[in-house]
């Protein structure tokens, strides 16, 4: 009964049920290649994957419990919660000499526990990518959650990880696959920036390049799904395809007069059974 290891923001465990009902009901192959936190993917539980994603610590955490999920286990279990620690470990990145010499195995294991423990389970660098958010305050916070670890690894045993642009799925994209698409999300408003991906930025070129990602699916007969804002700009982007409006809950805003239930997008290249 895997689930996510770390929080994520825009993570999808509130949309898992909508998101599986649009889904393709027979596919071969599930690609994810913005994995973050893997909500649906842990979902799913299917073996046969390929995720990807182009922060290279959180590929690193995952190749870790697929490979060394004992060792990753017994380093977690030497962290304490509280703040003189949380700091201590947390300013390990901003000696850049140091932090490479760290082995992959408490690299991830840093990045669960700063997860874990950190402010709303956020994950932020400054522009010299370091980590930067402060402590969380939590009594209990769960960043040894060993049977889950375990469980996890076992699912990744077959699942092929990449670290990088997303268009490095593309290569092995057949004819009868799925992919999953949960991508930086557009702006809401015409004043707001694109949201920062890479050190580039994910702006509306990188939304555009993959969109002929998805169209260069959906021309080899394989199936695609992507989640976005509810804007005109991908209304009118993905106007060739098909779009359902889902609601979600806006859980991250400081102030709870702006949290509540906002529309977003779902985008296919397929039917679905309208009864489902």
């Amino acid at each position: 009964m895997c689930k996510p290891v770390i929080k994520w923001v825009g993570g999808k465990h509130q949309l898992l049920n909508e998101l599986k009902k649009y889904m393709p009901k027979n596919f071969n192959t599930y690609f994810e290649p913005f994995i973050g936190g893997g909500a649906l993917f842990f979902d799913l539980k299917i073996k046969k994957s390929f995720i990807n994603d182009y922060n290279f610590e959180l590929i690193n955490l995952y190749k870790i419990i697929k490979t060394k999920p004992i060792e990753l286990i017994k380093d977690l279990k030497i962290h304490k919660n509280n703040s003189e620690y949380f700091y201590k470990l947390r300013k390990l990145d901003r000696i850049p000499s140091f932090y490479k010499r760290l082995s992959k195995v408490k690299k991830a294991s840093r990045f669960i526990y700063l997860n874990k423990t950190g402010f709303n389970g956020l994950y932020r660098v400054n522009k010299s990518s370091q980590f930067n958010v402060p402590f969380g305050t939590y009594k209990n916070p769960n960043y040894v959650d060993d049977s889950n670890i375990l469980d996890c690894s076992k699912l990744l045993q077959k699942t092929t990880i990449l670290n990088g642009d997303f268009e490095n799925i593309k290569q092995y994209i057949k004819k009868g696959d799925f992919v999953y698409f949960d991508p930086p999300y557009v702006p809401l408003n015409e004043t707001s920036s694109f949201t920062g991906y890479t050190d580039k930025g994910f702006d509306e070129d990188m939304q555009f390049r993959l969109k002929e990602l998805c169209d260069y699916i959906n021309s080899i007969g394989a199936f695609f799904m992507l989640s976005n804002s509810y804007t005109k700009y991908i209304k009118d982007l993905y106007q060739d395809y098909n779009l359902i409006t889902v609601q979600a809950n806006r859980a991250l805003n400081c102030k709870a007069n702006r949290r509540g239930k906002i529309n977003e997008y779902i985008v296919i290249n397929y039917k679905v059974n309208k009864e489902d």
